[in-house]
């Protein structure tokens, strides 16, 4: 059964189900030299130039699987070694260009960067400026514009080429949504995995009689792990050690019914649910900082819930996202999550210790309502919303959802100019929400299918249940003296 999307998802599982696997045996002395012998045992090359290329860059994705460069904050990192220089960038004229007499390419073109030699055009790289007009105005479409997938892929410019033309991330604009991890068709672009943190929360709670750990995990997770119910990969997950489960989407409901009271107070809403798109916003808007929602996240919504009721607990999250690795450890966060996993790296601890989920017994899991479960989704949180708010008395609301950066950006130019026919702005960072988050194991059309089942299972159609658990929590927390 196919798991992954890509190859590069792949090898990149591989490398951490060997190490998770050497963890495991206790013996990490020799993953360097022993698990890229393993991936690329050769003799010939089936990735890159040669053998020795190709176990070099697995080492350097072994060092990302331990957590990468300690030094650098950004949850995405560069692996040098794997960047194949991309040389195509630019306005390029194909060989579909006819040589025709009108050339509109050339009389389009703002910076006479183009000239005519043997009755084809010619591009000047040093006066093109990439504006894409010559490409507009071809009758035969033969001008493109060739850019690298990382590059095109990221929204907010962070990407540059440094001076061998290799990628380099501009951490100062980078909002860690992960487009670029996903998109590099060499893997060079990598996130940072935190399995071996997981594993040391796991193995100090001693099989969870020091201190509770909890798998908080993403709603996303039920498009995840096709032809397998939620209930037994929440077995599995008990079988890696969780003392419980809890659904992420439980605090999903209470960032709805803080949301839709803040926005009765304020009447102009930015959603804080996706740290993306928060970034985003403190990045390249900052003065629409002010209209930016103060409720946690839901991962730490959840998270701050169980620390009030159970003070010995230790919370990780799960789930698709390259910022959520980011945020967790932001100060507004108060440590209410531990550690933070992706389901890749769920994939890979499931294989490295052998767990069969079809196999296992269901484990049930039922703690949100439909609308925190379709948090997952682009449009999920203003659908909530609205239907919480409506409770409140709120009737002026004017929700709109924003799927991608490129659509964020857009919107939030409306409300920076105060033409912004809307009130409350829902944003994702991921083009149709959390189920394409660059982490997920696979990004197809039927997850959205898959989260609408989901919502429709919830036992609770409102958020009430979550809302009442969350107030008791606050009760329990004064108990416990947890100020969270």
């Amino acid at each position: 059964m196919k798991i992954f999307d890509t190859r590069v998802q792949e090898l990149k599982y591989d490398v951490l189900r060997e190490v998770i696997k050497a963890a495991d045996k206790g013996d990490m002395s020799n993953i360097y030299i022993d698990i890229p012998k393993l991936i690329s045992p050769g003799p010939k090359p089936t990735m890159r130039c040669c053998i020795y290329k190709e176990r070099a860059i697995v080492q350097e994705r072994i060092k990302m699987a331990l957590g990468g460069d300690k030094s650098n904050p950004n949850s995405v990192e560069v692996i040098d070694a794997a960047c194949d220089a991309c040389p195509i960038e630019g306005m390029y004229i194909t060989p579909a260009c006819r040589g025709c007499i009108v050339h509109k390419c050339q009389r389009a073109c703002p910076k006479n960067a183009i000239t005519i030699v043997n009755n084809k055009p010619v591009i000047d790289k040093e006066k093109c400026v990439e504006c894409g007009r010559c490409a507009k105005a071809c009758p035969y479409s033969a001008i493109i514009e060739q850019r690298r997938p990382c590059v095109r892929s990221c929204k907010v410019g962070a990407i540059k080429m440094d001076e061998n033309k290799k990628a380099v991330i501009d951490n100062e604009k980078c909002v860690s949504c992960g487009a670029c991890v996903y998109q590099c068709p060499f893997g060079a672009i990598v996130d940072k995995s935190f399995i071996m943190d997981a594993l040391d929360i796991m193995k100090k709670s001693e099989n969870n009689t020091k201190y509770h750990v909890y798998a908080i995990v993403a709603p996303s997770i039920a498009s995840q792990f096709t032809g397998v119910p939620l209930p037994k990969v929440a077995s599995g997950l008990k079988m890696l050690g969780f003392y419980d489960i809890a659904e992420a989407a439980m605090g999903a409901d209470v960032t709805l019914w803080h949301e839709a009271k803040e926005f009765k107070e304020r009447g102009i809403l930015t959603t804080s649910c996706c740290p993306s798109f928060v970034m985003f916003i403190e990045k390249n808007f900052p003065e629409l900082t002010k209209y930016i929602s103060s409720s946690v996240s839901p991962m730490v919504e959840t998270a701050f819930i169980i620390k009030r009721e159970d003070p010995t607990a230790k919370c990780i999250f799960i789930g698709p996202c390259t910022s959520k690795k980011l945020e967790y450890r932001m100060p507004k966060t108060k440590g209410g999550i531990d550690c933070v996993l992706s389901f890749e790296e769920l994939q890979a601890f499931f294989d490295a210790r052998d767990i069969d989920l079809q196999s296992l017994e269901d484990c049930p899991i039922d703690e949100a309502s439909y609308y925190g479960r379709i948090f997952a989704k682009s449009g999920g949180i203003t659908q909530g919303v609205v239907n919480v708010a409506k409770s409140m008395g709120v009737d002026n609301l004017k929700p709109i959802s924003m799927s991608g950066l490129e659509e964020c950006k857009i919107n939030l130019l409306k409300l920076k100019l105060g033409r912004a026919a809307e009130n409350f702005f829902e944003g994702m960072a991921c083009e149709g929400g959390c189920l394409n988050g660059a982490l997920s194991l696979h990004h197809e059309q039927r997850c959205v299918v898959d989260i609408d089942k989901y919502g429709n299972a919830a036992s609770n159609k409102d958020i009430e249940s979550s809302v009442k658990r969350y107030e008791h929590s606050l009760e329990a927390g004064k108990d416990n003296g947890v100020n969270l």
